[in-house]
């Protein structure tokens, strides 16, 4: 994430410093000590950032950020080094914890406001990102016995090495015509929590019997604020298959492995928070870790992308809200229940109570930018922007920003992180078609960029296509900051792009959620009204660039369905021959008991917030 300081004129102070790796921001306009606050806590992919907002109108006036310690555990584990397989992402909860220690009094501090003014605590968090856990909330991974292995952590959202179980319940499902799966678009994801909860019994049985809970991460570190263990309606009903008040039945999880009949009701089930609801208070202990007054308002748990649409005054149907980051997470009210195929899913109340809330999205959007740069960009580019005293993102931008739309001569598939929505595969991969001797390093960089554009029409285009039209489309996060993306995704939608007034919406809408736990509000809509923000129409469609889109677009649906519904599997069998070429190292790297060899069935095949900047993000 990249630094920044809002201003708001002369009555407004601004400092950066740092402080064990956090940097603060101040805003505090003079006069306002006397006010009423409340504190957003947004827990994203690399790091953690805590704002403090007014309470009357939603003014944010300090922040702090700490980057993760120990990041993502994509490649090794850090205690050990230990080689993880592919398509792992861990990361350690203790970090989650100093995020709490450091972000919150700083960016209090560095507000200049009095804590005893201070009245609620929201926060939200990327999704599903879960840990095995005992039954007082000590994680596995700080077990001395567990440390060691891999299983025992955090697994993050991104962690997609779950796909053979999101298969084959996807495919029981199906055969039994379970009246869950349409709700989810017609396919679970392995990014949830039932496919990482039969992964980890599959893997280490030892670890899943010793866990008491299966918890999501937007609700453990509410435990460790309040010392209740509360699970929140939002993730409970997006990733924990929750719908209709009941989970998957224990028949159906012992038709996946015997051993899994008890998954919901022994690991996954429990105590359910609603949205806005005050999960419970400050403990004594939360309370010496922030500085805050023990005692006040926790807001219960929420997901990044959801806790943002009152953020961006985006509650009411037919508004689409884009948090656009590392990925993509689209999410939209609307008044009536359907099926979206390839939807994350449909909750009711998920967003807001009274309306049902749609959820889908794209597994990598600022990832994919971030790998092409990180490994494909000549050296010379890098040493050009330097220079130019630009990043190297807004460099390639501007080396492509003037050309006609087409004239690079490419398409690209957006699937590098596989597809969430609408096909939900993981085993699917990225694809540049076109390049040719000439082709020139920022030119596949824009055929990136439009790709993400065509993955968003080809979600809206779906959700209309179901008789939940978007009607106005809504970008948050870091990556709205690069004007000619924003540009790009107007044309291609052939809609109005509106912006959320906010660098930080997930932080904002948490505090907007902390506001209502606090009881400053009556309901969430009441407090998005007075404390959201939102530009509108920033960009809008320009005619002949959208036409040519047009043409693009229909190239792009081309090898979508080619490639991503049964035309050519090739992607899901190159998978195949690198988890065959990197078996013998993946067997070494994840400890296994005699039990996983027989649980493992080795014949079956093998979905968000911090964006490297172009410029700078947070989902």
């Amino acid at each position: 994430m990249l630094p920044f300081t809002l201003t708001n004129g002369p009555a407004t102070q601004a400092t950066r410093g740092r402080d064990k790796g956090v940097i603060v921001t101040n805003t505090e306009p003079a006069g306002a000590s006397q006010d009423r606050y409340v504190i957003g806590i947004d827990y994203g992919t690399l790091s953690g950032r805590a704002v403090v907002v007014r309470v009357s109108d939603g003014a944010e006036l300090g922040s702090a950020v700490l980057d993760y310690p120990h990041a993502v555990m994509d490649s090794r584990l850090a205690s050990t080094g230990t080689t993880l397989p592919p398509d792992w992402a861990l990361q350690v909860p203790g970090d989650y914890v100093e995020v709490l220690r450091t972000a919150v009094p700083q960016a209090v501090r560095q507000a200049g406001i009095d804590p005893a003014n201070v009245i609620g605590i929201g926060t939200d968090f990327t999704a599903c990102t879960i840990l095995p856990v005992t039954a007082d909330g000590t994680p596995l991974s700080e077990l001395a016995e567990f440390s060691g292995r891999p299983h025992a952590y955090v697994k993050l959202w991104k962690h997609h090495a779950a796909q053979p179980q999101a298969d084959r319940i996807n495919a029981l499902a199906a055969e039994r015509g379970e009246s869950w799966l349409p709700r989810y678009g017609g396919l679970i994801s392995s990014e949830w929590e039932f496919a990482k909860g039969l992964q980890l019994l599959e893997e280490d049985p030892e670890i899943y019997e010793r866990m008491d809970h299966w918890v999501e991460a937007a609700d453990w570190i509410v435990w460790q604020l309040t010392g209740r263990y509360v699970r929140n309606a939002c993730t409970a009903g997006y990733k924990g298959i929750l719908q209709d008040g009941q989970y998957p039945s224990r028949d159906f999880l012992a038709a996946l492995n015997p051993d899994f009949d008890g998954f919901a009701d022994d690991k996954v089930a429990h105590e359910i928070g609603q949205l806005g609801d005050a999960a419970g208070t400050l403990s004594a202990q939360a309370a010496e870790w922030t500085g805050l007054p023990e005692g006040i308002a926790v807001a219960v748990g929420n997901v990044d992308a959801h806790v943002t649409a009152p953020a961006a005054q985006a509650v009411q149907p037919g508004q689409m809200v884009a948090i656009m980051g590392t990925s993509t997470c689209h999410v939209m009210n609307g008044d009536i229940l359907t099926e979206v195929p390839g939807m994350c899913g449909v909750v009711d109340g998920g967003i807001v109570s009274g309306l049902y809330g749609y959820e889908a999205g794209q597994s990598g959007v600022g990832d994919i930018f971030a790998w092409y740069v990180d490994n494909q960009v000549p050296k010379s580019y890098t040493d050009a922007a330097r220079d130019a005293g630009v990043s190297i993102h807004q460099y390639l931008t501007s080396l492509i920003e003037d050309q006609p739309v087409g004239g690079h001569g490419l398409v690209a598939l957006d699937w590098h992180s596989g597809n969430r929505s609408v096909l939900v595969d993981h085993e699917l991969s990225g694809v540049v078609l076109g390049t040719t001797l000439s082709t020139r390093p920022e030119e596949i960089y824009r055929a990136l960029l439009e790709a993400t554009a065509f993955g968003t029409r080809t979600i809206v285009e779906t959700f209309a296509a179901s008789g939940v039209p978007v009607t106005e489309f809504i970008v948050a996060g870091g990556l709205l900051k690069n004007a000619f993306l924003m540009q790009v995704y107007s044309d291609v939608l052939r809609l109005p792009i509106s912006t959320i007034a906010s660098e930080q919406g997930p932080a904002l809408g948490s505090a907007i959620h902390a506001a209502v736990a606090a009881g400053a509000y009556p309901d969430v809509r009441a407090a998005g009204a007075a404390m959201g923000k939102l530009d509108r129409a920033v960009y809008t469609p320009n005619e002949e660039s959208a036409a040519a889109y047009d043409r693009l677009f229909a190239e792009y649906r081309v090898l979508h369905d080619y490639f991503g519904r049964g035309g050519n599997d090739v992607m899901h069998r190159l998978r195949a021959l690198r988890r065959e070429a990197l078996a013998g190292r993946a067997a070494d790297a994840v400890p296994r008991t005699p039990r996983h060899a027989a649980a493992v069935d080795t014949t079956g095949p093998e979905s968000d917030t911090e964006t490297p900047a172009v410029e700078g993000a947070s989902l």
